[in-house]
């Protein structure tokens, strides 16, 4: 298993980036959360196979057609957090 947090930059909030992000993980079988942040920013947890990981963390630097995506910060996780079992879109933090 393979996780990492995303902290994604740009014009993603009000786009459905969120709700983008939680359909292709699904899609890729990879558990986590994403949620908006104060800061304008979107940030989400990671956990799955490193092939669906990465493939996710790929999808995040371009995000939804109307997203305008600047910067993905990736920090691999040594051993996944407790993740629910499916992907949840989280409250605003």
């Amino acid at each position: 298993m393979a996780a990492r947090r995303l902290l994604i930059r740009g014009r993603v909030q009000g786009v459905g980036f969120r709700d983008a992000l939680c359909s292709e993980a699904r899609r890729l079988g990879v558990l986590g959360w994403v949620r908006n942040r104060r800061d304008g920013s979107v940030e989400a947890l990671l956990s799955g196979s490193p092939e669906a990981v990465a493939a996710l963390t790929s999808w995040a630097r371009r995000g939804p057609p109307a997203a305008q995506v600047r910067s993905v910060a990736v920090e691999e996780l040594p051993e996944p957090e407790p993740v629910p079992r499916g992907f949840e879109r989280l409250p605003s933090a």
